[in-house]
């Protein structure tokens, strides 16, 4: 039995514990993924708790909120999905080294495919600027993605990220709550990085009015599936890519990265996962 963790605070409710642990079973590699909720903020209890589960033997450990950037200060090697968005969530320890990937990143473009193919991106809306959209954000840009507008309440946040992707050769820009109506019907996607949408935070952070015209839409909230902002873009009638794409495939990426097992076949982890958890969405 190999042993992984999640660092993170508030993960009670988190549902890779299970996805990790059918996928150790799908594959005969017997994992037991083991959350490790903290309490504190503080980089020093992150620390500390990282360097107790490697004392422990554990093989890796997923990293989120709010941990996902300064954990990348803590590892030997970095890949280049770290590099890219400057965080990680997805922590390898192995040969008495720590290897950091960013697996929000290499799910998404997974998930994308997965849903629409070789479709590109192109022009994009984004609203929320947080910690999954960087990693998003870095993603349609290899999904094909050719201008990113970025709206967020937060502005600093939003100019920073613009900033990061300016820097690299990408095209971003910043967007004006008052624009984000016009500049939605000017592009070929929709993303929204925000909480709006989640059981406890329900809502539409785009204006129902603002759907129509668009090729695609991608929302990073899965419980529920079917949030009022898909809701809207299916009927819109745009190609969807949901919240549980990204969770399922994020996972199944640091999955393969802990254990060095290729998953080919996930029909039979995506079933049992969806039966246990009731995951049925009406839009795909």
């Amino acid at each position: 039995m190999q042993h992984i963790g999640l660092i993170g605070q508030n993960i009670s409710a988190s549902r890779s514990p299970s996805l990790h642990n059918m996928l150790g079973k799908l594959k005969s590699f017997p994992v037991s993924y083991e959350l490790q909720e903290l309490d504190s903020p503080e980089v020093s209890v992150f620390q500390e708790r990282l360097s107790s589960i490697i004392d422990k033997g554990f093989i890796g450990t997923n990293v989120t909120f709010p941990f996902k950037q300064v954990a990348v200060d803590s590892a030997d090697e970095v890949s280049d999905s770290v590099q890219k968005v400057g965080s990680t969530n997805t922590l390898l320890f192995k040969n008495g080294k720590i290897r950091a990937f960013n697996t929000d990143f290499t799910g998404f473009i997974r998930g994308y495919r997965k849903r629409l193919g070789d479709l590109s991106a192109g022009k994009v809306l984004m609203i929320g600027s947080g910690g999954v959209a960087r990693a998003v954000a870095f993603g349609l840009f290899e999904v094909g993605a050719s201008e990113l507008f970025i709206s967020d309440l937060n502005t600093a946040g939003a100019q920073a990220l613009a900033q990061s992707l300016n820097a690299i050769g990408y095209k971003a820009t910043v967007v004006a709550k008052d624009s984000v109506e016009a500049i939605a019907k000017q592009v070929d996607g929709l993303v929204n990085c925000t909480p709006v949408g989640h059981y406890k935070t329900q809502g539409n952070p785009l204006a129902a009015s603002a759907f129509g015209g668009q090729k695609w839409a991608f929302d990073a909230v899965y419980t529920p599936i079917d949030t009022e902002f898909l809701k809207a873009a299916n009927h819109a009638g745009l190609k969807i890519v949901s919240g549980f794409d990204l969770f399922f495939y994020q996972g199944l990426d640091a999955f393969e990265i802990f254990t060095g097992v290729e998953v080919q076949d996930v029909t039979p982890v995506l079933k049992q996962f969806r039966e246990k958890y009731d995951v049925v969405s009406t839009l795909i």
